[in-house]
């Protein structure tokens, strides 16, 4: 829709939010905003992974970005990989997950 995407209702839950309750993710797909389309395509002059340490939240369970293709991305960033067993929305349903992953990353800056 004119440069913006959004998903689709009727699968918004199975594809992205599949481990967050049915109200939540109710909640989560009425109030969705869109995407601009642009922004895939858009280049970066100077990525922080290439100098320095990045982790990254592998969700085994993502519909969205397949796992394979997060592998991927991950090994190409050199990134420390902690996997876990979440949808796409795994900030929703497993946010201690991904505290414990901002603050390894942050103990290992402070560490340097």
């Amino acid at each position: 829709m004119d440069g913006f995407l959004f998903l689709d209702k009727a699968k918004f839950h199975t594809s992205f939010a599949g481990d967050v309750c049915n109200q939540l993710a109710g909640f989560m797909q009425a109030s969705q905003v869109p995407f601009g389309l642009e922004g895939a395509g858009g280049k970066v002059s100077d990525p922080a992974w290439q100098t320095r340490p990045s982790c990254y939240l592998l969700t085994i369970n993502d519909k969205m970005i397949p796992p394979r293709v997060q592998k991927l991305m991950a090994d190409r960033a050199k990134s420390q990989v902690t996997e876990v067993a979440a949808s796409h929305a795994v900030y929703v349903s497993q946010p201690k997950a991904v505290a414990r992953i901002i603050e390894k990353a942050a103990q290992a800056l402070s560490a340097k």
